[in-house]
């Protein structure tokens, strides 16, 4: 092959943290209240504020766990002892990513929110996890790539944004933007557009984990397997065009922002549409400037083509569309230790998928758009 592989969309799940990451790390006036693991009904959970988390796998069954309806990429790869942890023990996810042929991870951390109504507390827990984070990837700075998680609330999430520059090891944060508030048009986000600005940090919007809705008549039935096809569309869409609506990207050409998981096949349609709707704008351009003028002066498509960047694993849409997307803004990724996750098999899938591609842009695909991204060597 000649070049190192480099996957842009990985994890590191709450399930595999270290079980002392917040009781350990929390200043005194949270420890009692830190995020901890407690036993409820048989199971390894973590709990905070009396809230479940989420569970844990750390701990050591006398038995093997029955399969549940998801199979994971461990599950897969033959690794049946989940009390590893091995996502997030650096040694053998560096292991994992050998024996895939994997150089770089870009890791996500648990996609969710972390889930306090206490402001003070919910901030801590943040900066906790991404100090953690810093720790982790320093084992191999060239090949752990952490993206530290953020605040989902504007003030919140430009103070982390500030306090990560200045520790100055990151390249990219990630923001739950299923759970952002208020919505990104607010001018309460003004001041973390100009910190991106500022800082260089790369932002990345990555679909979040929910429970099935109360009522949902698909819960525990095979339709419900179908729910993630509808959340990649739903939890992005707002979000994504009010990007363009606002003027957001076009005021801060400098931000670059990192669409992860999210699929790829819907947003050409939605581009296509948002550069119809500008020039019905500019048509009507009379009425708009007795309302204060349009002011939204670049095509979305040209907007998107200079600020937007997407990852993908198995997806052959995602190949028929690296015109759309415009040169060097699609990004492979394995999705590590996920269900949907190409691991251990990444080097088979890919040959499969990108077997009609030439070398070059295979390469571009799976290093070199990346390398230009993070600012990585070759």
């Amino acid at each position: 092959m000649g070049y190192r592989m480099i996957s842009c969309d990985d994890h590191i799940d709450i399930g595999y943290l270290p079980a002392d990451l917040w009781t350990s790390r929390m200043p005194a006036e949270f420890r009692d209240r830190a995020p901890h693991i407690e036993e409820r009904n048989g199971e390894s959970v973590w709990v905070c504020d009396g809230k479940v988390w989420g569970g844990w796998r750390g701990k050591k069954r006398d038995r093997p766990k029955a399969k549940g309806p998801i199979i994971t990429a461990l599950d897969r790869g033959g690794l049946t002892d989940e009390s590893e942890c091995r996502p997030a023990v650096a040694e053998l996810r560096l292991a994992d990513m050998d024996r895939d042929g994997v150089y770089a991870h870009v890791m996500y951390g648990p996609v969710f929110s972390i889930q306090t109504d206490d402001a003070a507390l919910r901030d801590e827990c943040y900066r906790v996890y991404n100090d953690w984070l810093q720790e982790f990837c320093a084992v191999a700075p060239d090949r752990l790539l952490g993206v530290p998680m953020l605040p989902e609330f504007p003030d919140s999430a430009t103070k982390e944004l500030l306090r990560l520059a200045d520790k100055g090891w990151c390249r990219q944060a990630n923001l739950q933007i299923a759970n952002a508030k208020p919505r990104l048009h607010d001018a309460a986000w003004e001041p973390f557009w100009n910190a991106l600005e500022a800082t260089g940090i790369i932002l990345s919007f990555h679909v979040a984990v929910f429970a099935p809705r109360a009522g949902d008549p698909a819960a525990g039935k095979p339709a419900g397997s179908f729910a993630a096809t509808k959340a990649f569309i739903e939890q992005f869409l707002d979000p994504f065009v009010d990007l363009f609506a606002w003027g957001i990207l076009e005021r801060h050409p400098k931000v670059k922002i990192v669409l992860a998981e999210s699929g790829t096949g819907w947003l050409p349609w939605v581009v296509q549409e948002l550069d119809h709707r500008h020039e019905r704008l500019w048509e009507a351009q009379e009425f708009w400037d007795q309302k204060g003028g349009v002011g939204l002066k670049m095509k979305p498509s040209e907007l998107f083509q200079r600020q937007i960047y997407a990852t993908f694993q198995e997806d052959p849409v995602a190949l028929s569309l690296l015109d759309f997307f415009g040169d060097g803004h699609v990004l492979w990724a394995s999705d590590y230790p996920h269900p949907d996750s190409t691991w251990p098999n990444s080097q088979a899938i890919v040959d499969k998928q990108m077997g009609h591609l030439t070398d070059a842009m295979r390469k571009k695909l799976t290093h070199d758009n990346a390398a230009k991204l993070y600012g990585l060597a070759s």
